[in-house]
């Protein structure tokens, strides 16, 4: 297989620095070209699930605008230019939540859109989170801060109560890694 190659791009419309739209011509492997071909740019982004010190996970009950309707949502939020992106999970966590959290686990990094860019998602799982103070996020979305079993965390994931693909992605991820660190430490 090869890939497909970019042969050249212009930039159509800055919308800050949150997104910016491209217009890309690309060449095809059989040698074919697709002229106008919309090209989007964000900044990376990190999505947490975090896990009290009492087994308590800390998500969200929340509005967004592009979903119309309330979700529930993990910790999250964009990567700032030349940052790592486990720095920005824990400056998330920490501002959104108020907690700071002794262990933490990369579960993977992914492209948000697999033809269009549009940036890549950072998903962590962190683990005996303590609360350490006030929050001081800055999000526009009204939010409550919830403390679910595991039970409600997967009745909620099963019920489509995560509303974006990302969200669904990280808590089923994390999900997905505590039972295999559990059939790790189980006998037989």
């Amino acid at each position: 297989m090869q890939l497909w190659k970019t042969v050249s791009r212009k930039v159509v419309q800055r919308y800050g620095k949150f997104l910016t739209v491209e217009s890309h011509e690309i060449e095809l492997p059989d040698g074919r070209r697709l002229k106008n071909w919309p090209w989007l740019i964000a900044p990376d982004f990190v999505l947490v699930l975090a896990r009290t010190t009492g087994g308590k996970f800390l998500c969200f009950r929340q509005t967004k605008y592009a979903v119309k309707s309330i979700t529930l949502a993990p910790v999250g939020g964009h990567v700032e230019p030349g940052e790592p992106p486990l720095v920005a999970a824990k400056r998330e966590l920490l501002e959104e939540t108020g907690y700071r959290a002794a262990k933490w686990v990369a579960l993977g990094s992914f492209v948000a859109h697999a033809n269009r860019g549009g940036g890549s998602g950072h998903l962590f799982l962190a683990l005996d989170a303590r609360y350490k103070c006030a929050t001081t996020a800055d999000d526009l979305e009204e939010q409550e801060l919830l403390q679910l079993t595991r039970r409600q965390l997967e009745t909620a994931l099963d019920h489509g109560e995560f509303k974006t693909l990302a969200w669904t992605t990280g808590i089923a991820m994390a999900l997905r890694y505590l039972d295999r660190q559990r059939r790790r430490r189980s006998p037989g």
